[in-house]
């Protein structure tokens, strides 16, 4: 063990400055017994670290390496397993639990003995010993082996002192030693001789010490004798200082009287400085110019300037009530009086402010309402100065859609923003009853000009549907003047007027909108494309007219009432007493709002109260007219949705269409709805030939015209989901029709459809379907290759099944080459069946078949020639089959087909070229 211990202190820990204090040849417990060595060690270099190491031969057993650290503070338990007995088993707690079996249990109790040592020594947190005998962990353990390295002794061998009492040699005293030893000669050869010749010098140099400090013994006499001297001479500096300091104490009587003097006057001086501070400041900030008076009693608040005026005295009255008055201001009588002049003016300019702009609300309300012609009154107008002309033709071509532009009354009341935000931190109750007025006023303007700029808008959109009576007759419905004009705009819930507009013309078996099943009547019309566009300009016109006037108006009430500034706003009761549509009820308007957006959209709701009304009538008129108009107003809405979000997400008019699009989504799921609906109750006749389906080319032009609308649509999802349905619905019929078909081979209807759909969605490339297209063009294929098989199981039907009985023989155990003794398949009855089918046969029946195969598919696919491609391909391949089993089951027979595939190619060619 010491050599070993020699050797990892020389290999491993030395070059790591490491000391090896105790070890222990171990292997785990419950394993093949692959020795190692567990080493306690300490590190030379302070702060000193205590580490137990993990000590394994190598793989070829010529040298020690390092296989595991573990760092002694980390150590968590010791268990010696039993404290009475010898046990060579001992487990370490760390993060794990390590168990190992010494060699000896000598060896173990050693090496537990040096932890022991180790962590009274070095570590604060203490190890728990469980299962360690007393008697080990008081005394220190016998020494077994010398350190290494020239140590004396062992923590777990020697004095436990030796940790403290050594200590390296530095550089510069190695030095010494060496320079020592190599001055004597025989230092290293006879260390006794050298030891005494040390001793000698060290006597001599301890007498010449001592004869030194006996030689110094006069010098220090001298030292105390200058001593004694300088403690006389402080004494007499005392002295001195002492009537010094008498002489002094009668000048501080004198200072401290002229001090006081000073203190009392320079109180004095304070006290008028405060006093003079105080009357420039009430004259600086409780005195009120006289123009400023003047211009809040008589100020001329129409003028630019007179408003100016009025501005600057209002913020000026402002200044001098708000100023914050010093203890004791408000008992001087003149103070008390400059308020109650203050007061007075502030009450003075409020009513006229008041007064003022109410009468302003009122002039710009008549200004705008004066003279303006409401849409009946045009109407009206219009019959009578066009006799004989279509009066929702003249209404559409002679009245504008756009909507009044209020900039200018905007402008002019924005003269007075710096007013208002005065009255509304002045006088809450005139500000308040301002915003009522104005409130009022303005909604009652607003809906008569919405309410007759929607009316614009109806007849516009029924007009597209009388104009294409007029080119194309009657096969498109007309929306009557009378009835859209008795609607006065309200077409909602079920009293609404539309239910009132008639439909002209003989095809009255159409629905309200056009279909996926008579879609291919209209959708491919230039009529259809352009009664679209039309109403898409319209609805977009009419959102584009809506969002500036609210945007316009929601700015300027911010702007003029001061609403982005200060929160918690009152909100102000509706005029009439009753309540405005998503407005809280009357209970919770005595509270304040959270902040002023709400008053804002408050404010917006009471004014505009009638669009949301208004969009929703048109909206449900265009759906009337056309459901499929439910795809443009959803696109065209949520664009204008996602812009009013991104300027203001509470914002009125994002609120207002966000209600509206749900509406408009609602009416395309019914869209999409209808369409699943009708495709459900399609009804086939049983007499003719089925052939590409009317909701399989209605799916089509719909995803031709939804993917026209849609393109960089925001809503494209919804459009996805809307996709996928329908096309889950047309594979559901197109099933069901070919399960119905008497006519057509159900085989030919779901290859046609599926190969059409197929063909759809590659052309589209609608990426959510590409899992239907690879469906559709599954289907496809796997019908052909069906209706292939089949058909071609009649023009060679003896042969096929002959040869069905021999693969059926084969397939019960029959060998292969006994096949030819049966007596159903013997080699003559394989030669009569050969005789049956000569080429002329064989030409005649494949003939029938390609005029069968005509018959059964529809020209518009032109698949006649796919087919009848495959056809060959698949008699190719059975006649080959046929070949292969007359080779293995009739062998050396010389049995051959009447005809070659070469003939087959002719006849399949020359067939396909005649017809």
């Amino acid at each position: 063990m010491t050599a070993i211990k020699h050797a990892l202190q020389r290999d491993i820990f030395t070059p790591n400055d490491e000391r090896l204090l105790g070890i222990v040849n171990v292997c785990k417990a419950g394993k093949k017994k692959k020795n190692c060595f567990l080493c306690a060690t300490v590190t030379t270099e302070r702060p000193v670290q205590v580490k137990v190491v993990k000590v394994k031969k190598s793989d070829k057993g010529d040298f020690y390496k390092r296989q595991q650290t573990w760092e002694l503070r980390d150590l968590m338990e010791v268990d010696a397993k039993d404290a009475s007995k010898e046990n060579p088993e001992f487990d370490l707690h760390f993060e794990k639990v390590y168990r190992w079996v010494a060699s000896s249990a000598a060896e173990k109790n050693s090496f537990i003995s040096c932890i022991w040592k180790l962590n009274q020594r070095y570590l604060r947190k203490k190890v728990e010993f469980v299962n360690v005998s007393s008697q080990l962990l008081e005394e220190l353990p016998k020494a077994e082996e010398s350190v290494p390295s020239g140590e004396s002794q062992s923590v777990a061998g020697g004095d436990e002192d030796a940790l403290d009492d050594y200590q390296e040699l530095s550089a510069r005293e190695e030095q010494d030693i060496e320079g020592m030893m190599e001055m004597c000669e025989y230092a290293v050869s006879n260390a006794e001789a050298f030891a005494e010749q040390l001793s000698r010098e060290l006597q001599v140099l301890d007498g010449a010490n001592i004869q030194s400090i006996m030689a110094s013994e006069k010098q220090v006499n001298i030292l105390m004798q200058l001593l004694d001297e300088a403690l006389g001479e402080v004494d007499t500096i005392e002295g001195k200082l002492s009537s010094y300091e008498e002489m002094l104490q009668s000048v501080k009587e004198q200072m401290d009287q002229i001090s006081q003097s000073n203190r009392l006057i320079q109180i004095s001086n304070s006290n008028n400085v405060k006093l003079l501070d105080e009357i420039q400041f009430l004259v600086n900030y409780m005195d009120l110019s006289k123009g400023h008076i003047r211009a809040l009693q008589e100020g001329d608040l129409t003028s630019p300037k007179g408003i100016e005026a009025c501005i600057n005295a209002s913020e000026a009255l402002s200044q001098c009530m708000n100023v914050a008055l010093r203890p004791g201001h408000d008992k001087l009588a003149a103070v008390t009086q400059q308020q109650l002049l203050f007061a007075e003016l502030r009450d003075t300019f409020a009513r006229r402010l008041t007064n003022h702009l109410n009468n302003v609300f009122v002039h710009q309300f008549n200004h705008f309402s004066h003279f303006k012609m409401t849409l009946p009154q045009f109407y009206r107008s219009s019959c009578l100065s066009l006799p004989g002309h279509d009066q929702s033709s003249t209404l559409s071509q002679h009245t504008e859609m756009s909507l009044p532009k209020h900039s200018p009354l905007h402008r002019d009341l924005l003269r007075y923003a710096k007013l208002m935000e005065w009255l509304k931190n002045t006088h809450r109750e005139k500000y308040e009853g301002l915003s009522r007025t104005y409130v009022d006023y303005m909604s009652r303007l607003y809906e008569r000009e919405v309410k007759d700029f929607f009316e614009v808008a109806k007849i516009k959109m029924a007009g597209t549907s009388k104009e294409a009576k007029g080119k194309f007759g009657k096969r498109r419905r007309v929306w009557t003047l009378e009835s859209l004009h008795g609607s006065s705009g309200k077409l909602t819930g079920s009293t609404s007027s539309l239910n009132k507009l008639t439909v002209q013309g003989a095809n009255s078996r159409r629905s309200q909108s056009s279909s996926l099943l008579d879609m291919g009547n209209m959708s491919a019309s230039d009529l259809d494309v352009a009664d679209r566009t039309k109403f898409d300009k319209i609805f977009e016109q009419v959102l584009s007219e809506l969002e500036p006037l609210c945007l316009a108006e929601q700015d300027f009430i911010s702007k003029f009432f001061k609403l982005q500034q200060h929160p918690a706003v009152p909100e102000p009761e509706d005029v009439d007493g009753g309540t405005a549509s998503r407005i809280p009820p009357r209970a919770e308007h005595r509270q304040s709002l959270s902040s002023e957006k709400d008053v804002v959209r408050v404010m917006m709701n009471k004014i505009f109260q009638s669009i949301e009304t208004e969009l929703n009538s048109l909206i449900a008129l265009g759906d009337k007219i056309d459901s499929f108009n439910s795809l443009y107003m959803l696109v065209k809405m949520s664009h204008h949705v996602w812009t009013a979000e991104n300027v203001d997400p509470a914002s009125y008019l994002s609120t207002t269409l966000g209600n509206v699009l749900v509406t408009v989504k609602r009416n395309f799921d019914k869209c999409i709805s209808a369409q699943i609906r009708q495709m459900e109750e399609v009804k086939i006749s049983k007499k003719s030939k089925v052939g590409i389906l009317l909701f399989v080319t209605g799916f089509e032009e719909f995803a031709e015209l939804a993917e026209t609308i849609f393109r960089n649509a925001e809503r494209r999802g919804d459009l996805d989901k809307a996709y996928v349905k329908l096309i889950r619905a047309v594979f559901m019929n197109v099933e069901k029709v070919a399960n119905e078909s008497q006519k057509t081979p159900r085989d030919v209807v779901m290859m046609e459809n599926f190969h059409h759909i197929f063909s759809t969605l590659s052309r589209l490339k609608i990426s959510c379907l590409d899992a239907e297209r690879r469906e559709a063009k599954h289907k496809y294929t796997d019908h052909l290759q069906s209706y292939v098989i089949n058909s071609l199981g009649q023009p060679l039907e003896k042969l096929n099944h002959f040869f069905e009985g021999v693969e059926a023989r084969v397939a019960q155990g029959v060998r292969e080459e006994e096949v030819s003794y049966q007596l159903a398949f013997n080699k003559q009855e394989l030669r009569k069946v050969i005789k049956e089918y000569p080429g002329k046969e064989v030409k005649k029946g494949l003939d029938n078949l390609y005029k069968k195969v005509d018959k059964h598919l529809c020209e518009e696919e032109s698949l006649l020639q796919v087919v009848w491609h495959s056809m060959q391909d698949e008699f190719i391949r059975q006649y080959k089959h046929f070949e292969d089993l007359i080779g293995r089951c009739y062998p050396g027979s010389g049995i051959t087909m009447e005809f070659t595939i070469r003939d087959m190619l002719e006849y399949f060619s020359s067939i396909a070229q005649s017809h």
